[in-house]
């Protein structure tokens, strides 16, 4: 095997330097609700459901960190609300959590389904006793 044959085998499964610093700068923004700054990414090309190592999507960061304006503009340009990440948590449930209403009400806007997950966005709302959210989700 030649030495160029073996390099570009092996870089075929590790990304690049500037490829993982990009999606750590634009996980970042969605933590911190840079919603101008990261939707100039995804306007620019990159995925609207891009995963980290945890499964966590841009929807779910933004939710989780409380930025409803994020939310929204993330679900505006595609990105999936209900999306699971690897421990099977949908952002909804990271909000009712963090006690996030803005971003609640961001999420059901966009489609999210109460009832998705594991724990869903109901059971973390009976697991709090948040009656008002079960109310709004229509449960029990």
């Amino acid at each position: 095997m030649s030495e160029h044959a073996a390099e570009g085998s092996g870089s075929q499964d590790v990304p690049d330097e500037d490829v993982i610093e990009l999606a750590t700068k634009i996980f970042d923004l969605a933590r911190q609700g840079e919603t101008e700054a990261l939707t100039a990414y995804l306007d620019a090309g990159v995925p609207a459901n891009l995963t980290n190592d945890r499964g966590d999507t841009l929807v779910m960061l933004a939710a989780y960190h409380g930025h409803a304006d994020t939310v929204s503009a993330l679900l505006a340009r595609g990105a999936e609300a209900d999306r699971a990440n690897d421990r099977g948590q949908t952002p909804l449930a990271g909000a009712v959590f963090k006690g996030e209403e803005a971003v609640i009400r961001a999420l059901l806007a966009g489609g999210a389904d109460p009832k998705a997950g594991t724990p869903s966005a109901v059971d973390t709302a009976r697991m709090f006793a948040k009656a008002d959210l079960l109310e709004l989700f229509g449960a029990e």
